[in-house]
């Protein structure tokens, strides 16, 4: 029975219930033994007669039934370095994941968490809608040994369900070679900032306008006269979702601000809810370690791609503030002095910066449903993986592969080249050869915690382990 697009909300309670159990069994059974094929750390049965395809970081499964419009998709990802919080990491799985791919018009219903051979599994699920086809999406996350490893099923019909369910039982994650020895962070105390030498040839940028960017461990640093704006990298447990938007601030504040401050006053926690919501709180502070007193303001737009970034403001007063960036105001639109800000993360490039291998991947669904019947019509999905590996001698090997079509016809399509690279300034990169041209790009850093995402034209780029 496929998912009707009507009213009749029973019959999705009754998917979601009956793959509540299939999620019971994954958790249970998580880190049994292996199976027959591998991915990655993780080892499972494949249902036969399913399309299998990989594409770089990717693993997806699918089938689909063109008589009915019925599909189920399942996609695992590699193991990605992760926190020690599983919970945390679920949040954030489902909104970098989940959230970027359907609509989802309430938070997952979990099930209970379970633990063994130094995995923790977390799941959940939630109906969702594109255009008027019901699905339900479900997320399954597992944390262990500093590494996160995620599983996603999309699906608009109940007739997968026995083969989903084996699926899921057949699933087991084998213990990563190497682990990264943890740090105790517990009793961090302040330090004086200095720009951070992470081995690459650039950690300061000097703006045009007079502001002045450093990285730091936790930040980027901008600086003009005496107002400092710290740029905070991603955090998995204040960038996790939180339906209540107040909450969620508070929490951003307790964990990105309060603890560098001695003493606070004229507190005001001032979010906007909207289609992209604002959070906004200031206060009076003192600095720990300057004893200064200093107005804070933290803010953040909740861009509806998940890419909004908290940004702290410190200003000697209120009214220096004000007069940058511009008085509160109750509205959601109106933000553009404060927005820019987040684009001084941006560092150059030096040609040595760039040996190794660097690697982009995407993966989107479009479901389509008839125009005069309401009925699914299908559901198309997109996948692909784009590298670069920059070797000796200024050389380079790039490739591009594709995986695209509707459910059930999927079709992969790849297309590589070689060639030399050079520098103009440390700006912009000239590539000898893609798809048969030369090509002109311009080329920058951002910053994130340990790590930097290169920026080739438009595309983000993520050093390879």
């Amino acid at each position: 029975m496929v998912i009707d697009s009507g009213p009749d909300s029973n019959r999705i309670k009754i998917i979601l219930m009956k793959y509540c159990l299939s999620f019971l069994l994954i958790v249970v059974n998580f880190c049994s033994y292996s199976q027959q094929q591998s991915f990655d750390i993780t080892h499972f049965t494949a249902p036969k007669g399913w399309k299998k395809q990989t594409t770089g970081s990717v693993l997806q499964l699918s089938k689909e039934d063109a008589t009915t419009g019925g599909y189920c998709i399942i996609t695992i990802s590699k193991a990605l370095p992760a926190d020690a919080d599983s919970k945390a990491n679920f949040d954030a799985a489902w909104e970098s994941v989940v959230k970027k791919m359907v609509t989802v018009s309430a938070a997952p219903e979990m099930q209970s968490p379970s633990e063994e051979n130094g995995w923790e599994a977390q799941s959940g699920y939630a109906a969702f809608e594109n255009e008027g086809s019901k699905g339900v999406a479900l997320l399954i996350t597992a944390t262990g040994y500093e590494k996160m490893v995620t599983m996603l099923v999309l699906t608009n019909s109940d007739a997968y369900e026995s083969e989903m369910s084996a699926f899921l039982e057949s699933v087991s994650l084998k213990k990563p070679t190497t682990t990264a020895t943890k740090q105790n962070t517990s009793a961090k105390k302040p330090v004086q900032p200095v720009s951070k030498n992470d081995g690459y040839a650039f950690n300061t940028t000097n703006f045009d306008d007079g502001w002045t960017s450093t990285v730091q461990e936790d930040w980027v640093e901008v600086v003009k006269e005496n107002t400092k704006i710290l740029i905070h990298y991603p955090n998995k447990i204040t960038d996790a979702y939180n339906p209540n938007l107040m909450d969620g601030l508070k929490n951003a504040w307790n964990v990105l601000v309060a603890p560098r401050y001695s003493s606070a006053g004229n507190f005001e926690f001032k979010p906007i809810s909207g289609w992209q919501s604002i959070e906004f709180a200031e206060a009076d502070m003192v600095e720990k370690l300057t004893a200064k007193s200093v107005h804070v303001v933290l803010f953040k737009m909740n861009y509806s791609n998940g890419s909004g970034k908290y940004i702290e403001f410190i200003t000697p007063d209120k009214n220096s503030f004000e007069q940058q960036f511009g008085a509160y105001h109750p509205e959601s639109y109106g933000w553009e002095k404060m927005e820019r800000m987040a684009n001084y993360n941006k560092f150059a490039v030096a040609a040595t910066d760039l040996q190794g291998k660097w690697t982009s991947d995407f993966f989107g669904l479009t479901q389509y449903v008839n125009a005069y019947t309401g009925a699914s019509a299908g559901a198309n999905s997109h996948a692909s993986n784009e590298s670069f590996e920059f070797a000796a001698g200024n050389t380079y090997k790039w490739n591009l592969g594709v995986a695209s079509g509707f459910v059930g016809n999927i079709k992969f399509q790849s297309v590589k080249s070689n060639g030399k690279f050079s520098m103009s300034g440390n700006w912009q990169i000239n590539l000898s050869d893609i798809e048969g041209k030369p090509k002109t790009s311009a080329v920058h850093f951002t910053c994130i915690k340990n790590a930097r995402i290169l920026w080739i034209g438009e595309t983000g780029f993520g050093r390879a382990e």
